[in-house]
């Protein structure tokens, strides 16, 4: 068994997952930042206070981006599947 086909797996599924999650994680990033200013600004100690706003940044980068992410899920699928049929990589 060769490990060049795996190794190419890996950092293919590497590259999607790093492209996949980094709009979500972006947002919770900035969106906690905020948060954080603010409540440093007006010496609020709340820790509830940056959970909401950090859930309804993900619904809403979800809502935009969830049909983007599903189709570069479902080329990247169909790429391993045609890989591991045609050219009987097992």
């Amino acid at each position: 068994m060769d490990i060049e086909p795996v190794s190419i797996l890996f950092f293919n599924s590497s590259k999607i997952f790093l492209i996949l999650s980094s709009p979500l994680l972006l947002s919770i990033l900035f969106i906690g930042l905020i948060i954080s200013i603010f409540q440093t600004v007006t010496q609020i100690n709340e820790q509830n206070l940056s959970f909401f706003p950090k859930i309804i940044s993900l619904i809403f980068i979800l809502f935009f981006l969830g049909s983007w992410m599903i189709q570069i899920l479902v080329n990247y699928m169909q790429d391993i599947l045609t890989n591991i049929i045609i050219l009987g990589l097992n």
